[in-house]
């Protein structure tokens, strides 16, 4: 048997069976070769792209100054993922990332070129798609904490009740609100958000309640507030605790009463929404301080729930992570895999202060600088290194030390009830017995169930 040669036809079948853009040139820079993908890309029928230069076709933004081909033509090095935009038929930015390679006879001589192009457009539009089906704004964690509080979601979901989430910045808030929508009758509704520390206070009654033509200068004509809006979904009010107080008073009656009027308007209008809020502030300090309403308070505590943050849920960072990462390399056209052992351990020594959200940009950094397919110490932002350190031991914390901390933690908070430990680490007891064992955890001699002292065997 032998195999049979890759004829013209089947050549052709391959090539425009690829993803990817790939497109080829002569010495001269002319296309000989244009796939289906390209044609895609593009908007320029193959047929059309044939015979004429490169240049005239991708008109990227490196094309005159920097050709990626023309460098390896003349060097004989490669060019690989080097993100470019390219402009299609109609003149518009398509971002790219570019491969370049020799193409040579049987000789060995330089004939021309290859480029393999990837649209990361069509990969961020896959992304959402892929994020859509398989949950990609759900709260990724294995805190026992967090976990018990995603576990009664679905209930306090199916209410109408008020919810308020508190929790510093960063930390999911809206996130959670986007779940507690999403599980809730009203998930067909819309989902509409205000950040109330972020619009002005004399613009904020407007945005939120809407108003009538007439009502100030320049309004000449009605505007829907936020309220309107979310009619037959849900409104969620975040950072609430920078409420205004006059605003306050008027939130208080949209909550009781479930009417509201917009500027310039003396009738009220019904308001079927529910209402979400979240604050990073604490709101029954704020209370006791005079700067938010006591009755409004109540009014939006009905169910409250409280995120934890990074920093008491260390063994989340691992996880959220590889979840940035895989996010990062799909939307960015640079793949890397993973976070060396020596930068997670830098990584889970940080406290976080900007939770969440600071995990992404630290790591966002590193994707940046990083040159092969793991993250590594050097590539970790140098402020973060001189923050962290060294412990007293001049290593940076072990994943197992960390462990061992946060176990501690959980048995000092239950009194050393290993049972009761257990259960809000969300394991079985012979496991946690397993773990104390294994992680050399000192135990106290006092057992949490009773007062007896516990003696060794």
């Amino acid at each position: 048997m032998h195999d049979d040669p890759i004829t013209p036809a089947r050549f052709e079948t391959v090539i425009n069976s690829i993803s990817d853009g790939v497109f080829a040139v002569d010495g001269e820079w002319r296309l000989t070769c244009f796939n289906a993908a390209a044609e895609r890309a593009t908007g320029v029928r193959s047929e059309e792209a044939l015979g004429r230069r490169c240049s005239e076709v991708f008109r990227s933004n490196i094309c005159e100054e920097a050709c990626a081909l023309r460098y390896t033509m003349e060097t004989g090095q490669p060019i690989i993922n080097l993100p470019i935009h390219i402009r299609d038929a109609e003149g518009n930015r398509v971002p790219v990332t570019i491969s370049t390679a020799l193409l040579k006879d049987d000789d060995g001589r330089v004939i021309g070129g290859v480029e393999t192009f990837r649209d990361l457009k069509m990969v961020k539009d896959l992304l959402r798609d892929v994020e859509a089906t398989a949950g990609g704004d759900k709260i990724l964690t294995t805190d026992p904490h967090l976990r018990q509080i995603l576990d009664i979601v679905p209930t306090i979901a199916a209410s109408e009740s008020t919810i308020l989430i508190e929790g510093e910045s960063g930390t999911g808030k809206g996130l959670l609100a986007k779940e507690i929508h999403r599980l809730s009758a009203r998930s067909d509704g819309p989902l509409v958000t205000i950040n109330c520390g972020a619009i002005p206070e004399q613009l904020l009654e407007s945005e939120l309640f809407g108003y009538r033509a007439g009502a100030f200068t320049g309004a000449d004509r009605d505007k829907p507030g936020r309220v309107a809006v979310a009619e037959g979904g849900t409104l969620f009010l975040d950072e609430i605790g920078d409420l205004p107080s006059a605003l306050q008073v008027k939130l208080l009656r949209l909550l009781q009463e479930r009417i509201y009027e917009p500027l310039g308007d003396v009738r009220s209008i019904s308001a079927d929404v529910r209402i979400l809020a979240a604050t990073n502030h604490d709101l029954a300090a704020l209370v006791a301080e005079g700067a938010f309403r006591r009755d409004l308070y109540y009014r939006v505590n009905v169910i409250r729930l409280v995120m934890p943050p990074l920093r008491e849920r260390p063994t989340d960072v691992p996880l959220l992570a590889e979840a940035i990462l895989r996010r990062l390399s799909m939307t960015r056209g640079k793949v890397v895999e993973s976070v060396s052992r020596e930068a997670m351990q830098r990584l889970l020594r940080y406290g976080f202060p900007g939770n969440v959200r600071e995990l992404e940009n630290i790591l966002e950094h590193a994707h940046v600088l990083c040159e092969g397919l793991g993250i590594e110490v050097e590539d970790l932002p140098d402020w973060l290194l001189a923050e962290v350190g060294l412990d007293s031991s001049g290593d940076p914390a072990s994943l197992e030390d960390l462990e061992a901390r946060f176990i501690h933690d959980v048995l000092e908070r239950n009194s050393w009830n290993r049972t009761a430990a257990a259960r809000e680490l969300g394991i079985h007891k012979t496991t946690l017995h397993r773990k104390i064992r294994r992680l050399g955890i000192d135990l106290p001699p006092v057992d949490g169930r009773s007062s007896r002292t516990l003696h060794a065997r």
